[in-house]
C-alpha cells in the first residue's frame, strides 16, 4: 500500500517521531547513545519493515537541513583561539590514531576487495571518534575532570578539524578532473567565498551586534538566515551544503554572541538531524546483506580493539601510565557522526557506491553500542587486565623524579588546585613532594625545581613505595574516589597516621571518605561560595581590603593564565 494515498507528510513524520520516542526510550533503558535509536527507527520505518517513509524527497530536505545545521553548530564551537589551550600531547594523538588507524584501514580494505577509492572513504570513516557520544559518557562517569578525559578532550578537537579539513577538500578533489586549471579555478572561488564571508562577519556583525542581539526572536531569525544563507550560496555557487555549513559558522566564532546562538539552536539542530539518522537508517541496502556483514564484523574489530591498541602505543610513547593510556584508548572505539557525513558525501558524489554506506552504518551501529560499555566500565576492564598492559608503559627519563630524602607533606596532583598548595608549601618552607601522572605536569615541576614524582596514585604498589603513613601531612587534589580511598588506606594504617586532605565533587563521596578516616573533603563548589559570601562579609567592614584582594587576585590570576590553568568549564564542540 502507498501510505501517501491515505496519509499526508504530516502523519508520516507523526509515525517517524512516535518510532523514534519508543526506540530512543529503549535505547536509554540499555544505556545507549540515542543516535542507535534513530538509525535503527530508520531501520523499521524503511522499506524493509514497515515502508512507512514515501515522501523521500521531504524528507531528504529535512536532513540536509539537520546536516547543515550540525555543521553550523560545529563550526560556532571551533572558535581558533580554544586551539591554544591543546597542547602537545592532543596533536600528536588526534593526528597519530587518525594516521595510523587510516593506514590500517586502507590495507585492510583493500585486501578486503574494495577498490582504492572505497577504501580511501572507509578508511577515513574509521579514524574518527564521535565527540558527542564520548563526551556524554565521559559526564555521565563523573571523570571530566580525570586526565585520560582531558586528553581525549583535545585530540578530539583535533580530529574535529582534520574532519573539517577533509569535508571541505573532497568535493573540490573531485569536482572537476579535466585539469589542474580547473582544480585551481575551484580552489580559488572557494577561497573567494570564505574571505568575503568572513570579512563580512569580522567588519560588519560586530559593529550591530547590540542590535541584532535584542530581542531574542531577532537573533534566531538572523542565525537561521545566517547559517542556511551561507550554505544556500555555496551550494549554488558548486559546493558542498558541509563546506557551506561549516563556513558560516567559523565566520561566526569569535563574536560575542556564539554562546546565545548555539543555545537557540540547539533544539533545531537536535530535531533536525534526528530526521537526518533516521533517514540513513531507511536507506541502509540490505539486499546484499551476506556481502556486507564480513568486512563490517572485520572493520569493527579495527574500531573496537585496533584503536584502543593504537591510542595505547602513542601514549605510552609520550609517557604516559598504561592506565591513562588504556582509558584514553577506549574512548575511540567507536565511529563517529562525522564518519557517516562524509560517506554520505561520498555517496553523493558518485564516488563510492550506497551499499558501502550501509556498511559504514552498520560498523557505527556495533561501535557504538560496545564503545559505550567499554567506556562505563573502563575502570572494572582495567581491575581485570591492567597488569598484562605494561608493554604499553615506556621507560621515561620522568621515572626517576627527584625523590631524593623523605617528606613529611605530600601532595597528589600539581595541577588547577594543587597550584595554591605548591604555593603554600614554599611559603612555609616546608619539604613536600608533588605526585603527578601527567608528564606535562611533571616537565612543569622539574622546570620550576619542586620535589617530585611521576607515578599513578591508582597503583597500590607505588603508594607503598612511599611511605604515607610516615608522613604529616598529605593533600589529594584528585577527585576521584577509589583513588582518595586507596590513599587513605596506605596512609592511615595507626590512629597517629598523618593529617589527609583531599577534594570531591559529591556529598555521597564525602560521606564515603570520611567513613574512611580522611580528615577533611572538600568540596570546591561548596567552598567557594562559602568563602565567597565571607569575602562580602569583609568588604562591607573596610573598602581598603578590596583594591588589595583585588591586587592579590589578579596577580595569582597571571601566574594561573601563564601555567595554561582554566576554570574547568566544558564547553560542547558540537
Amino acid at each position: 500500500m502507498n501510505i501517501t494515498e491515505t496519509f499526508p507528510i504530516f502523519i508520516q513524520l507523526g509515525f517517524l517521531l512516535a518510532f523514534a520516542t519508543l526506540v530512543s526510550l529503549l535505547m536509554r533503558a540499555l544505556k545507549q547513545p540515542l543516535i542507535i535509536g534513530y538509525i535503527i527507527t530508520g531501520l523499521l520505518v524503511g522499506p524493509f519493515v514497515f515502508n512507512l517513509i514515501q515522501s523521500e524527497g521531504v524528507f531528504q530536505l529535512f536532513s540536509q537541513i539537520g546536516v547543515s545545521f550540525l555543521l553550523f553548530s560545529v563550526g560556532l564551537n571551533l572558535n581558533p583561539n580554544v586551539l591554544k589551550q591543546f597542547g602537545k600531547v592532543a596533536l600528536i594523538t588526534g593526528v597519530g590514531q587518525v594516521v595510523f588507524t587510516s593506514a590500517v584501514g586502507f590495507l585492510i580494505c583493500v585486501l578486503l576487495g574494495f577498490s582504492y577509492i572505497t577504501s580511501f572513504y572507509v578508511s577515513i570513516a574509521l579514524a574518527f571518534s564521535s565527540t558527542i557520544i564520548i563526551l556524554k559518557l565521559i559526564s555521565d562517569k563523573g571523570d571530566l575532570e580525570d586526565l585520560y578525559a582531558k586528553i581525549s578532550i583535545g585530540f578530539l578537537l583535533v580530529q574535529d578539524v582534520i574532519a573539517i579539513a577533509l569535508l571541505l577538500a573532497i568535493p573540490i578533489l573531485f569536482a572537476n578532473t579535466g585539469s589542474w586549471a580547473d582544480l585551481g579555478d575551484v580552489v580559488f572561488k572557494i577561497l573567494m567565498a570564505g574571505v568575503f564571508v568572513f570579512a563580512v562577519a569580522r567588519s560588519i556583525l560586530p559593529k550591530i551586534n547590540d542590535y541584532i542581539s535584542r530581542p531574542q526572536e531577532l537573533l534566531f531569525l538572523f542565525a537561521n538566515a545566517w547559517g542556511i544563507g551561507i550554505t544556500a550560496l555555496f551550494l549554488y555557487m558548486g559546493f558542498s551544503i558541509e563546506a557551506g555549513a561549516l563556513v558560516a559558522g567559523i565566520a561566526l566564532s569569535t563574536l560575542p554572541f556564539r554562546h546565545d546562538i548555539n543555545a537557540r539552536l540547539t533544539p533545531l539542530r537536535d530535531f533536525f538531524i534526528v530526521l537526518f539518522f533516521i533517514l540513513l537508517g531507511s536507506e541502509m541496502a540490505f539486499g546484499s546483506i551476506g556481502d556486507i556483514i564480513l568486512p563490517a564484523a572485520i572493520l569493527s574489530l579495527l574500531v573496537l580493539v585496533g584503536n584502543p591498541l593504537i591510542m595505547m602505543i602513542i601514549m605510552g610513547l609520550l609517557g604516559y601510565k598504561r592506565k591513562t593510556g588504556l582509558l584514553t584508548g577506549l574512548t575511540v572505539a567507536q565511529i563517529s557522526e562525522f564518519s557517516l557525513i562524509l560517506v554520505a558525501l561520498g555517496v553523493s558524489l558518485g564516488q563510492i557506491d550506497r551499499e558501502v554506506l550501509s556498511m559504514v552504518t552498520l560498523v557505527g551501529l556495533v561501535t557504538i553500542f560496545g564503545s559505550s560499555y567499554l567506556i562505563l566500565y573502563s575502570d572494572k576492564i582495567y581491575s581485570v587486565i591492567g597488569k598484562y598492559l605494561k608493554i604499553f608503559e615506556r621507560k621515561h627519563v620522568l621515572e626517576k623524579g627527584i625523590r631524593n630524602k623523605d617528606y613529611d607533606y605530600f601532595l597528589f596532583g600539581g595541577n588547577r588546585v594543587g597550584f595554591d598548595f605548591i604555593e603554600l608549601f614554599k611559603g612555609m618552607k616546608k619539604d613536600f613532594l608533588v605526585i603527578d601522572h601527567d608528564p606535562e605536569i611533571i616537565g612543569q615541576m622539574k622546570m620550576e625545581k619542586v620535589d617530585h614524582e611521576y607515578g599513578d596514585a591508582s597503583d597500590i604498589d607505588f603508594l607503598e613505595s612511599l611511605k604515607l603513613d610516615e608522613a604529616s601531612l598529605i593533600v589529594s587534589t584528585i577527585p576521584d574516589l577509589e583513588t582518595n580511598l586507596l590513599i587513605a588506606e596506605a596512609a592511615k594504617r595507626h590512629a597517629s597516621g598523618p593529617i589527609f586532605l583531599t577534594v570531591t565533587h559529591s556529598i555521597s563521596n564525602a560521606l564515603a571518605l570520611y567513613e574512611a578516616g580522611v580528615d577533611y573533603v572538600i568540596l570546591p563548589h561548596f567552598l567557594g561560595g562559602k568563602y565567597a559570601s565571607e569575602i562580602a562579609k569583609r568588604f562591607l567592614k573596610d573598602a581598603k581590603e578590596i583594591r588589595q584582594m583585588r591586587k592579590e587576585h589578579v596577580k595569582n590570576l597571571l601566574a594561573r593564565s601563564a601555567l595554561g590553568h582554566e576554570h574547568p568549564v566544558l564547553e560542547r564542540f558540537r
